[in-house]
C-alpha cells in the first residue's frame, strides 16, 4: 500500500464514518438549549464533551505543527468551566473551530512532505502515526458518548 493510501485511510478515519459515528452526522441535532444537559446523572453535558474533544484536537495540532507550543494544563483546560455555551455565537465558533483545525490536519497529514514515522516537532519519541491515531481514537471514544446523550434526551435514534 502506498503512503497515500495509508494516509487517506488515516484522513477518513478522522473524519469519522468509518468506525464510529461522523460529528456532521449529529452535531446539529441537538437544540442549543440542551447542549448542557447531563441527562440520568452523567457526569458530563453534550456540550462538555464535544468542548474537549475540540481542545484535544486543536491541543494535538499544535503540539504536531507549532514551534511554540506550549503544554496545556490538564484537566483545567481540557473541559469547559460551564455545562453549556453562553451563546448561540459560542456554540457556532466551537464548531467552526473544530472542523477547520481538523481541515488543518488534514491537509497537515496529506502534504506530501509530512512523514508519518518521523517524530514530530514537540517531541523525540512521538511520531505523527501516533499522535493522528490518538486524535482518531479520542474523538471515536466522546462521540460515542455524545451518542448516548442524544439517545438519553430522545434525540436520535
Amino acid at each position: 500500500m502506498s503512503v497515500n493510501k495509508e494516509k487517506e485511510q488515516l484522513v477518513a478515519h478522522l473524519k469519522g464514518g468509518e468506525a464510529f459515528a461522523s460529528l456532521e452526522d449529529f452535531i446539529d441535532k441537538i437544540p442549543f438549549e440542551k447542549l448542557g444537559e447531563r441527562p440520568h446523572n452523567l457526569p458530563y453535558s453534550f456540550y462538555e464533551l464535544f468542548y474537549h474533544i475540540a481542545f484535544a484536537q486543536k491541543d494535538i495540532l499544535e503540539y504536531v505543527t507549532s514551534q511554540n507550543y506550549k503544554t496545556s494544563k490538564w484537566p483545567d483546560d481540557y473541559w469547559p468551566a460551564k455545562t453549556s455555551p453562553k451563546s448561540v455565537e459560542d456554540w457556532e465558533k466551537l464548531k467552526n473551530e473544530y472542523f477547520e483545525d481538523r481541515g488543518k490536519f488534514e491537509s497537515f497529514l496529506l502534504d506530501p512532505k509530512t512523514d508519518l514515522n518521523l517524530p514530530v516537532k514537540n517531541s523525540e519519541n512521538h511520531s505523527l502515526l501516533r499522535e493522528i491515531l490518538l486524535v482518531i481514537e479520542h474523538t471515536a471514544y466522546h462521540t460515542g458518548q455524545m451518542l448516548i446523550i442524544l439517545r438519553l434526551l430522545g434525540l436520535y435514534k
